[in-house]
């Protein structure tokens, strides 16, 4: 997406200063604004956005000084860099101390009023990519990477990379814990618009008319408590991805909007006559089925075909078990480092307790397990004795159901239990099929059949 132009907001009290510094700007490529003085300033940042302002300290009224405290009260952060000609020390490190960026001395040349904006447009740049940064390291400190071995997650994961780098929607399905939000930002990750925010919105967490003013922003004086402007996540997400989390919570009179401004890449805040251009990837997820509430007429089918584009669905943890042990070594390393422990395994007999639990709460109800057992644990060694106790009495039961699912087939119990044994020996051998035939008492091509038939990886 080419860069937008800089918008420059320029107050000064002489109208040759402003006519002369609005023909220099706007030829090097800024989109210049003029006031007259500060308080007509101060009304124009409250209806817009400003990237600069370029005032002058000595004004009727309202002084530059006294401009950008106003405007850091407001919480403004554009760059503010005054101009004067009475310039001298003092009065330049007093600017700076009161929130200004720089200060030029009048008579100044064009060039130095031109170097001066573009320096401080590279350093916001910069600046903004720090945050950026360190905003993406803290959001992946918790779960900097996807841990998958089954076949199944596998195939998730190559069909989320081969879209990744198109420019599509993707709607994202699974139970809650599933790790939705994970397999988002991984598409955003390896998609065009990385360089961008990874910006996440959960919508079934905010009432309907709070969602709009959120996803959309508001014009100053749009309602009551609006006193000021302000952007909406779909500005914060120009140029990277917008995840709307839970889409199936969102109100049915709001669909429509999101549905325009997918279509044609144009937003209006709530208050506005006019539409923005925005450029942002749509990613989705719910966890529940959209079909029944498309029947019911509580979700717009446009909508859903506009966002499911690419359907990409995760099984639950129980439908892949195979997961459950290097997930929870996982997160065993990854609670090793945030609490200094030095736990180094985990015994038998828990994590026959883990892979014979129902998971209903899936890899987010694992990871909280895990966290529970770290902090009981004693020694170097997660036991059965850290583990909740529904977990500890899993074993009892047959594996892959709950108290409440426990069925009467034995045709499908026996082959649930005969796949978990499969998995335990593979786990117990470290995935030495030899070993894990010789444990399992049958032979080597038999067990090669069974994984096959049981799609084991």
């Amino acid at each position: 997406m080419p860069d937008q132009p800089h918008r420059i907001l320029i107050v000064d009290d002489e109208p040759n200063m402003l006519h002369m510094l609005s023909s220099i700007l706007k030829q090097a490529g800024f989109e210049p604004t003029c006031a007259e003085d500060a308080r007509r300033a101060l009304e124009l940042v409250d209806d817009g956005d400003f990237d600069f302002i370029l005032s002058d300290v000595r004004m009727p009224g309202m002084d530059g000084i006294q401009l950008v405290e106003n405007l850091r009260s407001r919480r403004i952060d554009s760059i503010v860099i005054l101009m004067s000609a009475y310039g001298n020390v003092g009065l330049a490190l007093e600017a700076i101390r009161k929130g200004a960026y720089d200060y030029i001395s009048k008579p100044f040349k064009t060039d130095e009023v031109v170097l001066t904006l573009r320096k401080a447009a590279e350093r916001e740049k910069l600046r903004r990519e720090v945050v950026r940064l360190k905003r993406r390291l803290l959001r992946t400190e918790g779960n900097p990477e996807i841990v998958i071995k089954s076949r199944v997650m596998r195939s998730v994961l190559e069909t989320l990379h081969q879209i990744a780098g198109f420019d599509c929607s993707v709607l994202i399905t699974g139970e809650s814990g599933t790790g939705k939000e994970l397999l988002a930002r991984e598409a955003h990750t390896q998609s065009q618009f990385s360089h961008g925010p990874f910006v996440p919105i959960n919508c079934g967490a905010i009432p309907g008319n709070l969602l709009e003013t959120e996803l959309f922003g508001h014009a100053r004086g749009a309602f009551t408590g609006a006193s000021n402007a302000k952007a909406g996540l779909f500005e914060e997400a120009d140029g990277g991805t917008l995840f709307l989390d839970e889409i199936g919570a969102m109100d049915f009179s709001l669909q429509v909007k999101i549905l325009r401004a997918i279509d044609t890449r144009e937003i209006r805040r709530i208050g506005e006559n006019t539409g923005r251009k925005v450029s942002v990837r749509i990613l989705a997820a719910t966890n529940e089925d959209l079909e029944p509430a498309m029947e019911r007429g509580a979700f717009r089918r446009d909508l859903f075909y506009r966002l499911n584009v690419v359907h990409i669905h995760i099984p639950p943890l129980r439908e892949r078990r195979e997961d459950i042990v290097p997930l929870v070594e996982h997160f065993v390393s990854l609670y090793n480092r945030k609490m200094g422990r030095s736990v180094a395994r985990i015994t038998r007999e828990a994590q026959d307790a883990l892979l014979g639990y129902t998971w209903k709460g899936n890899v987010r109800e694992l990871q909280n397990v895990v966290e529970r057992a770290m902090i009981l644990t004693t020694g170097d060694a997660i036991t059965l004795e850290s583990l909740p106790h529904d977990i500890r009495v899993s074993t009892s039961r047959i594996p892959g159901f709950t108290e409440q699912e426990e069925t009467l087939s034995l045709k499908r119990a026996s082959k649930e239990l005969e796949k978990n044994f499969i998995l335990r020996a593979l786990n117990r051998t470290a995935g030495n099929r030899s070993q894990a035939a010789a444990l399992l008492e049958i032979s080597y091509p038999s067990l090669l059949q069974k994984i096959k038939d049981y799609g084991i990886t």
